[in-house]
């Protein structure tokens, strides 16, 4: 068996093969969805019938009966293609593995075979206005009426709840033993009375909107709560350790498309003799980035094979670290290789300039590089909190 972080050959043909499909799409699609306004269904659609989007879902719902690191692998191909899906890191990464680890049997035929295929997609509904990074904060409640659960509630910078069939809505309840709110999953469905949303204008340009959520007396029945009333953070983190695994993806795959553009570039430009990439001075940026983007790599390989394995602490410790290193080298490739073009870099034609506000969000989101470190540095290094 292949040590986890050296690639088997299963994994290095799924590589090819999505990197494949992506080709076919790449960047001048993606594009062309952004300035319509519209959704990549087509490459959606298609990933979805080769199994892509569900490679992590068990197999007898319909999926590929596989993990978190075969999806993360999917979405950094398609990103280093110039087509990533950032629905990925949300309907079958986040409310996909909740639901099939904590669902209910009903839960899960219901949603994992939609959410494996693409024709049915879920958002995820966390961050509020007032409870960024400090999930302890959240207000969004739940409180038993009869049978009913009623919701209450704001939500802000959540993707794709246009199109999403339903979202996976993390409120809180209060504990009947001691009086304090717990952490509690539901699945809203779009159409639920009281539950309304509104696009947040954006400087990025990405395919997905952003939306923030009102949940005005939401009633839903029992059946809607995911897993049990008081199992509280475990389900709640089994959904943001594959988030921020899937971050560091979309990041890495973001990196090498940017990194792949500026060496074809400096490879080919010449202004004097030599091409530019023969300068030290172009070429040790991009050497540097290569590196980095490959440590990442491998700590987001680690991360995904410990969640597989079902280290879930220790995997917490590294998804948080993947996606911070995922952050930095994301930034630095995309910077580097603007840079590298001068002010080409800046062209539509090259598809470089949208990336140096969509390469921010990924050392923002789901949680900020600050925050990372103030987690490693406690609960790592053993250092008191400052919060």
């Amino acid at each position: 068996m292949p040590h986890a972080l050296i690639e088997s050959e299963e994994h290095r043909a799924l590589r090819s093969a999505v990197a494949a499909l992506g080709a076919r799409y790449g960047r001048p699609y993606l594009d062309g969805v952004v300035r319509a306004g519209a959704y990549p269904d087509e490459l959606w659609s298609e990933a979805g019938k080769l199994g892509y989007l569900g490679v992590n879902l068990p197999a007898e719902y319909g999926g590929g009966g596989a993990g978190i690191t075969e999806l993360a692998l999917v979405l950094e191909e398609l990103g280093a293609a110039g087509c990533p899906l950032l629905m990925m890191v949300v309907s079958p990464a986040i409310c996909g593995t909740v639901i099939a680890r904590f669902g209910t049997d009903e839960q899960r035929r219901a949603w994992l075979p939609g959410l494996a295929t693409g024709s049915r997609t879920m958002a995820f509904g966390i961050t509020e206005p007032d409870a960024g990074s400090n999930a302890h904060r959240i207000t969004t409640t739940a409180r038993r009426d009869g049978a009913d659960w009623v919701l209450t509630g704001r939500k802000v910078f959540i993707s794709g709840v246009d199109r999403a069939d339903a979202t996976l809505i993390v409120g809180r309840t209060e504990d009947a033993r001691t009086g304090s709110l717990k952490p509690c999953l539901f699945i809203v469905p779009r159409d639920t009375p009281g539950f309304a949303y509104r696009p947040i204008p954006m400087e990025v340009a990405a395919a997905e909107k952003q939306f923030e959520l009102t949940l005005d007396e939401v009633r839903l029945p029992a059946a809607a709560l995911v897993g049990d009333e008081d199992a509280g953070l475990r389900q709640l983190f089994a959904g943001l350790n594959p988030e921020r695994i899937m971050t560091a993806a979309f990041g890495l795959g973001m990196g090498r498309f940017a990194l792949s553009r500026a060496v074809e570039y400096a490879g080919s430009r010449q202004v004097w003799q030599t091409p530019i990439g023969a300068h030290q001075a172009i070429a040790h940026p991009l050497a540097q980035s290569h590196i980095e983007l490959e440590l990442a790599r491998l700590m987001m390989q680690k991360a995904a094979h410990l969640y597989d394995t079902g280290e879930d602490r220790a995997a917490g410790e590294a998804a948080n670290m993947a996606k911070y290193a995922a952050g930095e080298a994301t930034v630095n490739a995309v910077d580097r290789a603007v840079h590298t073009l001068g002010g080409n870099g800046l062209a539509s034609e090259y598809g470089l300039a949208s990336l140096v506000t969509a390469a921010r969000v990924v050392r923002i989101a789901p949680v900020s590089r600050e925050m990372i470190l103030n987690y490693i540095s406690h609960a790592s290094l053993g250092l008191p909190k400052s919060y």
